[in-house]
């Protein structure tokens, strides 16, 4: 591009986003690729820096845009398995491969990419020095490593673009409740994150898998997968599970996160999910907890929450002998499998998506997705432009 400009997402500051030109990324370690965009995603946990409610500050230079996948336009001399043309998606953890981590697979926590915290990712507040992809260009540290590579062309675009965080993350979170097939599972959430977890279900064998949420097209769309929706406003979600499955579900899954809000949908009440998920799970039953829950939150409902202290049924969760998962998602560990899926016909995850825009509409998009309004649920930005 003319003088090694391109155009990408800056936050400003509390609900304020705008597009800026800046510099093309270079290549800065032997073992780094440039990508050209072609589909980068707005993912939920984006509107928890939009909306102000973590340390990211406006005019630090971030770009964000942890979901991202392009056509690689350069490789340093170090990278060996990815080349020049070829189309990849990343994880949206950094990873460098090489710590003990991500040696047993754990690559959300890579100790490597990221000084004194465990785990790295684009575009995000605290994740280490990486910008996000809700640009044109990208730099891909470790590549060889990142890079998942996908077959050349179009063909499947949006439904790979879900590899990069959300059709992993909910696969995650029956991963970390012990899930087996033919068990009953209870999804808390119906976002993206919930009904990839409530898809996962499906896809893996669940015999029942209830979805929780209060937002009639969200519960419309779970019910279309062959999930059971169940609408909290209309009252306790654990009594209107047990009541229709007969007893306790085998697992359950948040998907919603530390914003979670009461049972009237009106005020934000951090523990409420987390005190389902012990309430509605049988004894010796398992929880997975893949909801983003952070450990400073400047915008709390109570001063316990902002330090990420939140109040459990510990005493609950302890007498029914439940085990829990809780943690970000190792996209490396799925991806690959999850991608086959796609490419063999058994999973289609880009039922998920709502809009695909250009990167001049990113600041509507956010605008209209945090109001949750115009059915904004999952957007994808084609930051060069439409596919061809």
């Amino acid at each position: 591009m003319a003088d090694g400009k391109m155009k990408a997402l800056f936050y400003d500051g509390p609900f304020k986003v705008s597009i800026q030109e800046t510099s093309i990324p270079q290549i800065q370690h032997p073992d780094d690729a440039i990508i050209k965009v072609t589909t980068a995603c707005i993912c939920g946990s984006d509107l928890h820096m939009y909306e102000g409610r973590t340390a990211a500050e406006g005019g630090s230079g971030l770009v964000f845009g942890h979901e991202n996948m392009g056509i690689i336009t350069e490789v340093g001399p170090g990278v060996m398995l990815l080349k020049k043309g070829d189309r990849i998606v990343l994880p949206f953890n950094v990873a460098d491969g090489r710590c003990r981590n991500c040696e047993e697979g754990k690559t959300a926590f890579c100790t490597g990419v990221n000084p004194g915290f465990a785990g790295g990712a684009y575009g995000y507040v605290a994740m280490g020095p990486y910008q996000g992809g809700q640009a044109q260009y990208l730099r891909v540290p470790f590549a060889d490593f990142n890079g998942l590579k996908l077959p050349e062309g179009t063909e499947h675009e949006a439904d790979f673009a879900m590899l990069a965080d959300i059709f992993p993350t909910g696969w995650h979170g029956l991963v970390l409740s012990g899930f087996k097939p033919g068990e009953t599972v209870a999804v808390f959430g119906a976002g993206p994150v919930g009904m990839m977890a409530a898809y996962s279900g499906i896809i893996r064998g669940a015999s029942q898998v209830y979805v929780v949420d209060q937002v009639k097209e969200r519960l419309e769309q779970a019910k279309k997968i062959g999930a059971i929706p169940i609408n909290f406003r209309d009252g306790d979600p654990v009594e209107q599970i047990i009541k229709h499955n007969g007893g306790m579900v085998d697992r359950a899954v948040d998907c919603v996160g530390y914003q979670a809000v009461d049972s009237k949908g009106s005020k934000e009440q951090p523990n409420i999910v987390l005190d389902q998920l012990i309430m509605v799970t049988r004894a010796t039953g398992g929880l997975g907890i893949p909801g983003l829950y952070v450990p400073s939150d400047p915008g709390a409902p109570d001063e316990k929450s902002g330090k990420g202290q939140i109040l459990l049924s510990f005493g609950k969760l302890f007498e029914k002998g439940l085990s829990l998962g809780t943690g970000q998602c190792n996209v490396k560990a799925y991806n690959r499998y999850l991608r086959d899926l796609i490419i063999s016909g058994r999973a289609k995850p880009s039922f998920v998506v709502s809009h695909e825009v250009g990167l001049e509409e990113a600041p509507t998009a956010y605008e209209k997705f945090d109001k949750r309004i115009e059915g904004y649920t999952k957007v994808l930005l084609h930051p060069n432009g439409p596919l061809s």
